[in-house]
């Protein structure tokens, strides 16, 4: 709790103040940081990048598949950067997530400052620090989403939204903060930076926001809630009715409010699509269109997100691609 004379700053101020660092680094280009030349045997670098392409369309084919209209210099740093989010979210999700400790996380950290001093630890590493090198990416989000996986490790419930919020940033609204620098942003926009870093960590936010209410079940079967506590008091729920798996009136209304709030930041997300670098456009909307159809397969199934799982079928997925990339024109 706060002391006396010290004011508390929402979860969304805090935020934002990372933001507005992010978008004056891309102002300044970030000559003013730099970065040591990462030095590898040419062939090694190009391998490292086709290795990362490689295991983005094994995880992510439809953001792959997006990523393909992009410069080839641009599509290997989002496959770099789309690589160590996974291996960090793996950490606490993954095989080996019951063994991991803080001190693992601590070192995971430590790799991270090497790699953008330039001494990759490995070779995934080594494509991230080329693509740090050559883009005004900045090591914030990436330490931010190593704090939101520390989260995890200790911490099962939220309070509020105003909390849930910073989890979802930590998480995932980071992952737009690391993307805009190489996606650039188109030089037919109006927009200021900080508008299109916002609807970058708008998106991010309405993802995990997407991912939580899928994962319902699922995240309860381990014993984790990820909704706001206080909301679901306001609702008449509980813990309980969550690991009951009822979907009764109350959890439906409940649930309506939970999407909707979804929604709003999809909305968000898309003022700010438009704004990319026209070739950048394509992966993100793919991405965008997929995670809102998500919502919309939860309404389908009476807001049943304890034993079933909201799913896009394949030739949704696939009609999407298009739909897409007609955005993407626009």
């Amino acid at each position: 709790a706060p002391t006396a004379g010290e004011v508390t700053v929402s979860s969304e101020q805090k935020v934002y103040d990372v933001v507005l660092k992010q978008a004056s680094l891309v102002k300044r280009k970030l000559s003013s940081l730099e970065k040591p030349e990462i030095v590898l045997p040419g062939n090694l670098l190009s391998e490292a990048y086709d290795r990362c392409g490689e295991i983005c369309a094994e995880y992510a084919k439809t953001f792959y598949l997006g990523t393909l209209l992009m410069t080839p210099e641009r599509r290997r740093a989002i496959w770099a950067i789309y690589v160590w989010c996974r291996r960090t979210d793996e950490l606490v999700d993954g095989p080996n997530a019951s063994h991991i400790t803080a001190t693992a996380m601590d070192r995971w950290e430590s790799r991270l400052d090497e790699l953008f001093q330039g001494r990759p630890f490995d070779m995934l590493d080594a494509a991230l620090s080329d693509t740090v090198n050559r883009f005004p990416v900045d090591i914030q989000p990436f330490k931010d989403m190593i704090e939101g996986m520390r989260m995890d490790l200790k911490k099962s419930r939220y309070k509020s939204f105003d909390e849930l919020y910073l989890y979802c940033y930590y998480v995932a609204g980071t992952v737009g903060l690391m993307s805009v620098p190489v996606m650039g942003i188109s030089t037919h926009s109006q927009a200021t930076t900080e508008s299109v870093y916002n609807a970058a960590l708008a998106l991010g936010i309405a993802n995990q926001l997407t991912n939580i209410l899928r994962d319902v079940g699922e995240d309860a079967r381990r014993g984790r809630v990820y909704l706001p506590q206080d909301e679901l008091t306001l609702a008449g729920l509980s813990d309980d009715d969550i690991f009951a798996g009822k979907v009764t009136d109350k959890w439906r209304n409940f649930m309506k409010s939970q999407i909707k709030r979804a929604r709003t930041f999809f909305d968000e997300a898309e003022k700010g699509v438009t704004e990319l670098n026209e070739q950048s456009r394509w992966p993100v909307w793919a991405s965008l269109l997929l995670y809102r159809q998500i919502l919309d397969e939860i309404e389908a199934n009476d807001y049943n997100n304890f034993t079933k799982r909201a799913y896009v079928s394949k030739t949704k997925k696939l009609l999407s691609l298009p739909l897409a990339y007609a955005r993407s024109m626009v």
